[in-house]
């Protein structure tokens, strides 16, 4: 699709310099929704309006209304200034990084008295590091082996008498008598064999351990001996051996199709390759652009560790990328690390054609879904939804709910609940007004992102209250708005366009509308939950503060022991003096709220 750039998108395109820098997108609202680098703005930002687009890109565009763009000195540069303001802003349309690994290393300090310990980062402190491991139980095990086997110091160093891991055969001694360097040394050479895979001696004396263990119908010690074999296994041997190099080494390399790219990660530690990382994502950007930023989020996340160098595919800015890592960065032409790189590529591929397979069963009821209610109430295409809803028992304990559906799916990280505080009788309109108020105004005031739709589990009264704080207090005139409406057996029926007030029909069997309905009872459980969170709390206060003698310490201290008025009540009199309450007080509390009970 080609784009038609309004006025003020051309005149600005004429402005643009031929520089390297980075460039800001932004919707109607001023939020930046993209950020990307080129090493000439004027080439790469014309591109965006002036060629044919598909998928993401097109999306991306017909929602640009304004730019802004950064001129740097160097590509350089313009990568750390894209790579902050991502990190800033984290824009829709940019890939985002958000989970480090959490694998685990085995390490042997630098001390007089070394010792193993299994950590999550590696420190440049002279100690040995081995791994990272995918297998954290695994880890755990061959360290248990170790220790037990090549013992080093598992005590906390002199003090005049052998420790117990000592009596166990466990350490080396440094408890009670100073340990030759030279041993450590020819200790820590065997770990470092054994980890680097020399495990065939160990692998033989276990495997007839656990052999004779069977033999002498000892099958509990033949299972941990096989487990240990097991833990071996999965920590240093079934790892692919490249070669006698064993420099680490983390190799990049990506398919991409339809707009949609996946990058494979493998890291070679040790001589092999222990473990890989795939991520899919769809791009607007130039595929060597892409792979690029994705490169430098992925070494900014925590628990990312650098290796000594990185392997890429052809196209990308090696030099430039080389200086922000600040590690060789390098493309295989030929031999064992060519074939890695297109096991990578051939990798990447059948998890983009699987990922097509999985979109093309969820996007209707996700995105699918969106469009067709964003298309229904003539509004543009959308991401996110936020809907309310109120509840009470007879005016008393009024509450409201939000909740927030991103692409046609929950996310529950962003619920957010309100007591209301503004009337104390049921009130929908003063209800209404309260809590689009109170949402409303703190985003704000935070710049927070607003919604794309703004859903009321209500009818014509919500609808009205909402449209009047939302554009003649807060001026917010272009969040599109609805409410939706219940029939006769309470479940959603239509929607009522907020702009136009005219009832919009979708059909019943479409994911749009399940959609509506998803959302609706999603909002009517939460605030209903909600309310009976407070009134069982307040309903359990009322009880303990009629007892003499029950102040606020106590009830805090009986709710929570027990967690519950009926879980009290059957409390015996020990029991309730059990949890630090004098006996007089706990048989006043008993026999009250048995009295209460039976009366």
């Amino acid at each position: 699709m080609l784009a038609n750039p309004s006025q003020h998108i051309e005149q600005k395109l004429t402005l643009l310099p031929a520089e390297p820098g980075s460039y800001q997108m932004k919707d109607a609202n001023g939020k930046i929704i993209y950020v990307g680098k080129a090493k000439n703005l004027k080439n790469r930002v014309r591109s965006y309006f002036k060629q044919d687009h598909d998928g993401k890109t097109a999306e991306l565009v017909a929602n640009i209304v304004d730019f802004d763009f950064i001129v740097t000195n160097s590509d350089k540069e313009a990568f750390l200034i894209e790579n902050e303001l991502i990190k800033k802003y984290k824009p829709y349309y940019n890939i985002r990084l958000k989970y480090g690994t959490g694998y685990p290393y085995i390490k042997i300090t630098k001390e007089r008295d070394p010792k193993m310990a299994l950590v999550n980062e590696v420190k440049k402190d002279g100690g040995f590091y081995f791994g990272p491991y995918p297998n954290v139980y695994a880890a755990q095990e061959t360290l248990r082996f170790l220790e037990k086997n090549y013992p080093l110091r598992r005590c906390n160093g002199f003090q005049g008498r052998p420790c117990l891991y000592y009596n166990m055969g466990q350490c080396l001694g440094p408890c009670w008598h100073e340990v030759p360097k030279t041993e450590y040394d020819q200790q820590i050479t065997r770990i470092k064999h054994f980890l680097d895979g020399d495990t065939k001696a160990v692998r033989k004396i276990i495997t007839e351990k656990m052999q004779k263990a069977a033999s002498s119908l000892e099958f509990e010690h033949a299972a941990d001996l096989r487990d240990q074999l097991k833990y071996i296994d999965e920590t240093v041997e079934s790892q692919r051996v490249l070669s006698r190099d064993t420099t680490p080494r983390d190799l990049f390399n990506y398919y991409l199709d339809k707009g949609w790219m996946t990058v494979e990660v493998f890291f070679l530690r040790q001589a092999r390759l222990i473990r890989q990382f795939k991520r899919t994502f769809a791009i607007v950007g130039e595929a060597d652009e892409e792979v690029t930023s994705f490169i430098q989020q992925f070494y900014a996340q925590k628990n990312i560790q650098k290796p000594r160098e990185v392997l890429v595919p052809k196209g990308i800015d090696t030099k430039a990328l080389s200086e922000i890592l600040n590690v060789p960065v390098r493309i295989p032409v030929r031999g064992e690390k060519r074939d890695l790189l297109d096991l990578a590529a051939k990798n990447a591929q059948i998890v983009l054609e699987e990922k097509f397979r999985l979109m093309q069963l969820n996007e209707r009821k996700t995105t699918g879904a969106m469009k067709e209610i964003t298309d229904a109430l003539n509004i543009p295409m959308g991401h996110r939804i936020e809907a309310f809803d109120h509840s009470h028992t007879q005016g008393v304990e009024i509450v409201s709910a939000m909740v927030v559906f991103d692409d046609g799916v929950p996310n529950k990280d962003l619920y957010r609940k309100y007591k209301i505080q503004s009337t104390h009788h049921a009130d929908e309109w003063a209800e209404t007004q309260e809590v689009i108020r109170r949402r409303y105004s703190r985003v704000l005031k935070e710049g927070g992102d607003l919604p794309d739709l703004i859903l009321m589990d209500g009818g014509e009264i919500q609808l009205h209250a909402a449209k009047e704080v939302l554009i003649d207090e807060l001026g917010l005139i272009n969040v599109p708005i609805a409410a939706m409406v219940k029939n006769d057996k309470h479940k959603t029926a239509d929607l009522i366009d907020g702009n136009t007030e005219q009832i919009v029909t979708l059909d019943k069997q479409s994911e749009g509308f399940f959609l509506i309905q998803r959302v609706q009872e999603e909002v009517h459980r939460f605030a209903i939950s909600f309310h009976r969170q407070l009134r069982s709390k307040h309903s359990l206060a009322s009880r303990l503060d009629t007892i003499q003698g029950v102040g606020p310490k106590t009830r805090q201290k009986l709710l929570r022991e027990f967690g519950s008025l009926p879980k009290i009540t059957a409390a015996s009199i020990d029991e309730l003096a059990a949890i630090g309450i004098n006996e007089k007080l706990a048989r006043v509390i008993h026999l009250s709220l048995n009295a209460g009970e039976h009366s």
